[in-house]
């Protein structure tokens, strides 16, 4: 890309909060005049203030509410291939300092430079999501630059999250580098995991989870534990690992319960599977009297609009009483909302109220949110989407 790139104006007075290092500039923000609303969705442009200062570079979509996501504060910046491989390598030698195995989220938006893409690495592939217009137009210099950095043998692209919808994107998958015919491993807290990208849910594996994993397998030795939402058997397969008495994983999704034996047969692991709606196995498992030393609730997002704030926070405060009625006395319970519009406050507010509906009491040992392959940039806390608390039930 050359340096000849159209400018943006800010609206006289609307440059104080991207000056302060918000990564987001605002439509109502910006002169959107015939020529600013002509320019094409995702390509770069020269951000200016009222007065004609020069105040960075991003990418712009005329159609969005966020119509500029920053690059670089520095006008001249090209965004190019070079750029892009500069950021990776930045986030690949934070990485390598976190973890021992190269499976993580290795690009997490802003908070690594990118806004709106993710890239998860699995040893030797990876999965990127481009959810904005401007990662989309930006793909090949992406995938060019993925091949300088760490050379991935193979390289799915999964675009399709409804996210993109609210940028004018088209929802697809394809297979950019390689092959994906079948599960992949993984390794999180030293356990081999089997993780299906291509059809799985999300980039096919949570990473964002992997912290909440290990605090839930450091106390589950001994104790018979039962994991809702199980998905590919996470934190029932790491508690299995930490001497757990007996692990069951409960899920609606036959596949990802077949994928979770797999990895139990990996390890050398015993688990119990359940195919099941939690809320009917939760209330099936009270009415015949058992309980557990450890239950886990890492549901899929309750609120997946402002609308559905109301029914979700009921969501999770149904979730929580029934979850909360199979803990054995000083037993051990993980409830998590991995909902962006239910705030962390608002969260502890309904696991305290399920609680009390459930005639519960005890303590909260941990307040926790996702792990820091998923950094939160400064300026965006509210994008810390993921919210977990561990307690312990008296």
């Amino acid at each position: 890309m050359t340096n000849e790139i159209p400018s943006i104006q800010l609206q006289p007075g609307r440059s104080r909060r991207m000056r302060a290092g918000h990564p987001w500039v605002f439509s109502n923000e910006l002169v959107m005049d015939a020529a600013a609303k002509a320019l094409p969705p995702g390509g770069i442009v020269r951000v200016v203030d009222a007065g004609g200062e020069k105040l960075g570079v991003g990418s712009f979509n005329p159609h969005s509410l966020i119509a500029v996501r920053m690059l670089s504060r520095d006008p001249e910046q090209v965004i190019d291939k070079e750029f892009i491989a500069g950021l990776l390598k930045r986030a690949l030698e934070l990485r390598s300092r976190l973890y021992d195995a190269p499976c993580y989220r290795l690009i997490h938006a802003e908070a690594d430079g990118l806004p709106g893409l993710v890239i998860d690495r699995f040893f030797d592939s990876v999965t990127i999501e481009a959810n904005t217009a401007g990662m989309e137009l930006l793909l090949p210099e992406i995938l060019a630059a993925l091949d300088q950095v760490i050379e991935p043998n193979n390289v799915l692209i999964k675009n399709d999250s409804p996210v993109r919808k609210h940028e004018g994107l088209e929802l697809y998958d394809r297979i950019a580098k390689g092959e994906l015919a079948e599960p992949i491993e993984l390794v999180e807290n030293g356990v081999r995991f089997l993780a299906d990208l291509a059809t799985g849910q999300k980039t096919g594996w949570f990473y964002d989870q992997r912290d909440n994993r290990r605090a839930v397998a450091q106390l589950s030795k001994g104790l018979e534990i039962i994991d809702f939402y199980s998905y590919a058997g996470g934190f029932a397969l790491q508690a299995a690992k930490a001497g757990a008495a007996r692990v069951i994983a409960v899920d609606r999704s036959e596949a990802s319960l077949a994928l979770a034996s797999r990895s139990a047969e990996l390890n050398g692991l015993t688990l119990e599977t359940a195919r099941a709606d939690a809320f009917a196995e939760m209330e099936r498992l009270t009415a015949a009297g058992q309980r557990f030393g450890m239950v886990v609730a890492d549901p899929p997002a309750f609120v997946k609009s402002k609308k559905d704030l109301a029914a979700g926070a009921k969501g999770y405060r149904k979730m929580t009483r029934l979850a909360a009625a199979l803990v054995a006395p000083n037993g051990f319970l993980l409830v998590a909302s991995c909902s962006h519009h239910m705030s962390a406050e608002n969260f502890a507010e309904e696991v305290r109220h399920g609680l009390s509906n459930a005639g519960r009491s005890g303590r909260i040992l941990r307040v926790s949110g996702a792990g820091a392959d998923h950094p939160l940039h400064p300026s965006l806390p509210e994008s810390a989407y993921l919210k977990a608390l561990l307690l312990q039930l008296d």
